[in-house]
């Protein structure tokens, strides 16, 4: 595996140490790091009192990670507006849904739904000049205005390693899966500019690409 979000709790595996049978690998964090994103968020719009949160029920990652936004936003005493998409063709209705409610930002939970439809989400957003994080780089290259999370090719470079190794008679039981080691946090502001959003510069200064 190279993108499970919590491999633990989807039953996958035993532990991280000690995987305890066929499936190893890595994990891409995602249950915990939709907390750091919607801190993300809350910064570029401080005066925020409700997030949406765009995510698919049906997958078991997601669901992990909604639960974890929950908890984020009641620590921050935010309301969390739920939005649910199952196939392509419900976003445009989550985001209709969306405009009913009037909420501050967006924090689109990662799954292969919403990876797939990355550029829909980006312009849907943007018409409706609502910020959005995601999870990958990719939907900020599609249109998105910021994404943080693991730098997906240096996943897949040391996944390459696992495949090394398990071909050459090693077992999965045996070889800890391992967490990101490199993250990425990336903001457009041309997606900025966009929906005439300015980002702080404490933020900016943070940020590993600037899309200008």
């Amino acid at each position: 595996m190279v993108a499970t979000g919590d491999p633990v709790a989807l039953g996958f595996v035993t532990s991280l140490a000690r995987p305890g049978g066929n499936i190893t690998g890595l994990t891409i964090l995602s249950v915990e790091l939709s907390g750091k994103q919607l801190e993300l968020l809350t910064e570029i719009v401080p005066r925020a009192s409700q997030i949406a949160v765009l995510w698919n029920p049906n997958s078991p990652d997601t669901k992990l990670a909604f639960k974890e936004t929950q908890g984020t936003a009641k620590a921050q005493k935010l309301k969390l507006l739920s939005l649910t998409v199952q196939r392509g063709e419900d976003f445009d209705s989550a985001f209709q849904e969306a405009s009913k409610h009037r909420p501050d930002a967006l924090i689109v939970l990662q799954d292969a739904l919403t990876f797939t439809n990355r550029k829909m989400i980006a312009d849907l957003a943007a018409k409706r000049r609502l910020p959005a994080i995601f999870g990958l780089t990719e939907a900020v290259e599609a249109g998105g205005l910021m994404a943080y999370g693991p730098n997906r090719v240096d996943q897949y470079r040391r996944a390459a390693a696992y495949v090394d190794k398990i071909l050459k008679g090693t077992k999965p039981a045996d070889l800890p899966v391992e967490q990101p080691k490199k993250f990425e946090f990336i903001i457009n502001l041309k997606a900025a500019k966009q929906i005439g959003l300015t980002i702080p510069p404490n933020v900016l200064a943070r940020a590993d690409r600037v899309i200008r």
